[in-house]
């Protein structure tokens, strides 16, 4: 069981023409500063547009900084994952999508909202772009050696996933990713190990699909460290075209790693409505996942497991999301052991989509 014990606002930008905001990830500092990180000063969910920002707070998510600005590139800056990885140390990751991407984006449902006017801001900001900056699209990450106030060099990484990689207990950063080989979405899910806080990266293993499915069906997983050392690596599976037949179309497959990652289990499939997931253990040992729900009634979820994953009890954190452009979930303990999860959502009756909390406890 769960209880709710507020719900709250990190930022809302509603009423600006670049006030989108998405696909946040929460960080605790050593010194119990939270940390968010989203994707804002966007024109929507689909756009060329956007940059990495960042908000500060020193009272567990009842008020929040101003935003500071980490990456504002020619290019997209989608996502922000955060990892604390101990003494004011933070490891930001995002990703850059190809340019060519926006070139038909009419037809997507994620521009429904857009008029002629936000069409010719698009066409302008594709017209800048040039050979080079189509080479420069992928993923990547940056370091902070003061808790985000200030970053190091940008590194390419082979793999992305909205919240980027983990941080193992023998220090290692453990990243299970969609691969960017080839192909937007046809690269594998891979699994990478950095030894050296994400100067550098080296490939371990590609996970394993299940028969009947494709790679394009497999996207945006997340990992957790269990107790013994076994890595559970969760999912995001959606059935774009009823290709595979299976059902939810929208939903959360689940793997086992007892090597280090060198090899997984087959894929389980959870059964859930929704995805992408985020993983963490809790320090009373419960494992929890948490994720959006784009079918009604739309809104934020978790997952609990007491037995390792092999079995979770389903929760809603809330059912008030006015449509289906909302998810994104990422949890952090707080010191008195309840949980904290920021995700985007758009507020009822505004046209852009702000970045909210829950502030909750296992019950």
């Amino acid at each position: 069981m769960i209880r709710i014990l507020e719900h709250g606002i990190v930022r809302r930008e509603a009423a600006k023409r670049h006030g989108y905001l998405g696909w946040p990830s929460i960080a605790r500092l050593d010194d119990g500063r939270l940390v968010v990180g989203a994707s804002g000063f966007r024109l929507g969910h689909l756009c060329p547009f956007g940059k990495s920002v960042l908000f500060f707070s020193r009272d567990d998510g009842c008020s929040w900084s101003e935003p500071l600005v980490v990456n504002d590139t020619a290019l997209d800056d989608r996502d922000v994952g955060l990892t604390a990885l101990g003494g004011g140390r933070l490891l930001l990751s995002w990703f850059n999508l190809w340019p060519s991407y926006y070139l038909d984006c009419r037809d997507s449902v994620l521009v429904r909202d857009y008029d002629a006017s936000d069409f010719a801001l698009i066409a302008n900001a594709i017209d800048r772009y040039t050979p080079e900056l189509e080479a420069a699209a992928g993923s990547f990450v940056r370091l902070s050696e003061d808790g985000g106030l200030s970053w190091g060099e940008t590194i390419r990484v082979p793999v992305s996933a909205p919240h980027g990689p983990i941080l193992a207990t023998n220090g290692d950063l453990l990243y299970l990713g969609k691969s960017y080989q080839g192909k937007e979405g046809d690269g594998p899910v891979s699994f990478y190990r950095s030894p050296d806080g994400g100067l550098t990266w080296h490939f371990v293993s590609n996970l394993e699909i299940p028969g009947g499915t494709r790679n394009r069906n497999f996207h945006e997983p997340h990992l957790v460290e269990l107790a013994d050392g076994c890595l559970l690596g969760q999912i995001r599976f959606q059935d774009y075209e009823g290709e595979t037949g299976l059902r939810p179309a929208f939903s959360i497959v689940q793997t086992l790693s007892g090597d280090g990652g060198r090899t997984w289990s087959p894929f389980r499939f959870l059964g859930v409505s929704g995805s992408p997931p985020e993983l963490l253990r809790h320090s009373s040992g419960t494992l929890i996942s948490v994720f959006g729900r784009r079918e009604t009634p739309f809104g934020q979820r978790v997952i609990l497991s007491q037995d390792r994953g092999e079995s979770w009890q389903e929760f809603p954190l809330r059912e008030d999301g006015p449509d289906s452009d909302l998810g994104y979930p990422s949890s952090v303990e707080l010191a008195d052991g309840s949980l904290l999860t920021v995700y985007y959502q758009r507020v009822p009756g505004d046209r852009h989509t702000s970045l909210l909390w829950t502030h909750w406890i296992l019950a």
